[in-house]
Order: C-alpha cells, then structure tokens, then sequence
C-alpha cells in the first residue's frame, strides 16, 4: 500500500533524553543482525533471517509509543513484522524491474523530516533507536521500500486515474443520504491473514497492538504502519459512515459500542480487525468544523509546552517553533468536526478564542494543548468537490497499489521456516 512516512513520524515517542547510546549497545544490536539464528523466510532470492524480524518487531513497537519492548510483545507481534518484512522485498524486487534506484541522500532526507517533525534531529532519533534496541538500518530499509513502492505505483497508474464529475456527484448523492442515517467516525487497522497459521499470528498481534492502544499508542500510526487497508494511507480513518456502510461481521461491533473507544479485536475470514469508534451523530445533528494545531510533549512536565507557548502568536507560528523546540511536536488536525474530539475536548475547543491555545491538559502518556485556527458553525458535513474528487483519486491508487501487492504474493516464491 502506498503509506505516508512523514505523518506516521509526527506521532512516533521518542524522548529526547539520553541521546548517546553505549558503544556496547550499538555492538550488541550489530551482532543481532548476523544472521546466526536462521532464516525465517525465503523472499524469491532474498533472504530474510530471524534477526531482521525481530529487529522490525521492536522498531514496529516503538513506533507506537514505546522506548524499551519487553521480548513478550517482540513475540506477539513477529508474525506481522514478518509479513511487512516480505511485502518491502517484493516491492523491491518491483521496484528492480524498472532499475528504480533510492539514493541514501533519499533516505536521509526522509530521516531528516521525520525528525524535524518529532522536534528532534536526524542524529537523535538514529541514536534513540539504538537505545530502544533497535538498528537504525531497519528504519532505513523500510523507507527504501515505502519510496520505491509509492514512486512504483504513482509512475504507473498516477497519471492513468480519472475521476469524472459524474462519480463527484455520484459521491456526494452517498453522503447526503448517509447524513440521513445516524452516523459513526471509525477508524480501522486490518491485519491480513489469509490462512489458520497466519490468522493465529494475526489474533496475537492484535491483542499487542490493542494493549499499545489502550496504553495511548496513537491510532493513526498503529494504522500507517501495520494496516493492510486501503485506509492505511490515511491512518485508518474510514470518515463518518452508516452501519449500512459496513460488513455484517463489523457491523454489530460498532453498533453495540457504549460510547468512543477502541474496540477489541475483531476475527474475520482473512484476517483480524481494530475498530476505533471517535464519535456517533444523529440525523440533521449541528456540525462545527474547526482546523486545530495540537502541541504535544512527552512525560509529566509542563515546561517544554510552556516555553513553545510562550513563543506563538499566531497559528502560522507553530510548526517552526514546535520544530526548535526540545521535546515538543506539532500535529495539525484539519476540518475536524468538534464531536469527534469528546465531550472534554469539544468544550475546550469551542471556549478557545480564534488562533489561541486551549489550556493545557493530558494526552496519553504526556501533556498537550490545541491551538484553534478556523471555527465554522453549523458547517455542512461535505467536503468540497475537489478535495472529493482527490480523496477518489487517493482511495482508487490504494486500492490498485493492494491489488498489485497482492498479485506480487501469488506470484513470488516464498519458503517460510
């Protein structure tokens, strides 16, 4: 699938303190990607060891919240690094057949972006990688094989896609009918398995995933990076959606759910399923639209969110100090619907004066506060033609790039051990 890199590093958790990782450390994470365990699988040619999946379950986990994972959770979640670990091969192996080449300058700029927007440098999030226990190549790897795949897929069918005024049309008729139904905001991560073995791998990684969740991993990064669906790319969200809207097997789920919140894992024929459900609307219910700027920090300490504070006038001022400043990252939240952010956060939005800050309050496992940038009332809950039309354009080259990904799977030699 084609994922965004940068807005999966918006949320990754890294602390900014005890940056200098041991010269034993960096030995030890060296020596665990020798290949003496065996291989875990043969990819065509490529081969992938017990090493490298081990090294990408512990990057998968970190990039959900946590610096140090326990080798319980590196286990529960092998099965999938080990999937996404075949998937980069053969989008490699793709990439190959039209001689597509990404330099390491690609990458590193890649890295540098994905730093600046954790507030951090590129050196620093390298070494809070090693202090997490895993090897910054892994990183790397993946990056190569997300710009190959999406540079693969956009060369090819970017330019093929057309999306007619009809199909708008056609579109909006949907959602104005669906706005006459009550409505669900849910987000999915989907774990494909499309056999017994991989279906139990698939049950335990979701039992993994749903625990970082619930710990206050961010949902859209557990999607962008782990995700099988077409909605991956978006960070799972599936947009405001009737109950008509979903399988039978999703609809009970979301219908019996007592208020937001994620959902336990769901088993389907293929694979396993996380629904987060942010918010339910009654037909014809008011809507305000507002665009936010969350600035978050990381631990118990109100300081860096102060200093940054201290320093903004204007919501045109807050990514760049948000980017020079320790400990401290911004998360712009565009065309929200004020419902999908609680009861608690729907008031603190709606108190806030126009490119002003709420005040500060909790955020998973740190502190945060959004500044409010635009406030529409009673605003109707359609997007404009042409963000339809590109949400077309984006969804149909996700879904080819499934298909593509799919068929490279049918076809490949691939040798588990």
């Amino acid at each position: 699938m084609v994922r965004n890199i940068l807005a999966a590093a918006t949320v990754l958790a890294f602390s900014a303190t005890g940056i200098s990782a041991s010269i034993a450390s960096a030995q030890e994470i060296t020596a665990d990607r020798l290949p003496l365990e065996g291989v875990a699988a043969i990819v065509n040619d490529s081969v992938i060891s017990f090493s490298d999946v081990r090294q990408r379950a512990r990057l998968l986990l970190m990039s959900l919240g946590g610096q140090q994972a326990s080798q319980e959770q590196v286990q529960q979640i092998t099965g999938q690094a080990l999937e996404q670990l075949i998937d980069e091969r053969l989008q490699l192996d793709k990439a190959a057949e039209y001689e597509l080449v990404i330099d390491a300058d690609e990458i590193d700029a890649a890295i540098n972006d994905m730093a600046a927007q954790s507030g951090a440098d590129a050196q620093t999030l390298r070494s809070e990688l090693i202090r997490a226990g895993v090897n910054p190549a892994s990183l790397e790897e993946q990056m190569r094989a997300e710009i190959a795949w999406q540079r693969v897929m956009t060369g090819l069918y970017g330019s093929r896609i057309r999306i007619s005024e009809n199909q708008v049309d056609d579109q909006i008729d949907r959602l104005r009918a669906a706005s006459k139904k009550t409505q669900y905001r849910v987000s999915e991560i989907f774990l494909f398995a499309p056999d017994e073995d991989t279906r139990e791998q698939a049950a335990q990684a979701a039992n993994s995933i749903a625990e970082q969740l619930r710990a206050g991993a961010d949902f859209r990064v557990a999607a962008q990076r782990l995700s099988s669906a077409p909605t991956a790319a978006t960070g799972g969200d599936m947009g405001w959606i009737s109950i008509d809207d979903l399988s039978p097997e999703l609809a009970p789920a979301v219908e019996a759910a007592p208020g937001p919140g994620l959902l336990d894992p769901i088993p389907v024929e293929n694979g396993v399923y996380l629904l987060f459900v942010a918010a339910k609307r009654e037909p014809a219910a008011a809507v305000t639209k507002v665009d936010l700027i969350r600035l978050v920090t990381q631990g118990a300490s109100d300081a860096p969110l102060i200093a940054a504070m201290d320093r903004i006038n204007s919501c045109d001022d807050v990514q760049t100090v948000a980017n020079t400043t320790q400990d401290v990252r911004a998360q712009p939240l565009d065309d929200i619907d004020v419902a999908e952010l609680g009861p608690e956060g729907k008031s603190l939005v709606e108190a806030a004066e126009i490119g002003k800050p709420t005040p500060i309050f909790a955020a998973g496992r740190g502190l945060a506060t959004m500044y409010v940038c635009r406030r529409e009332e009673g605003a109707e809950a359609i997007p404009s033609r042409e963000d339809l039309k590109q949400n077309l354009k984006g969804q149909e080259l996700n879904m080819i790039s499934e298909r593509e990904l799919r068929n490279l799977r049918r076809e490949a030699t691939i040798l588990y051990r």
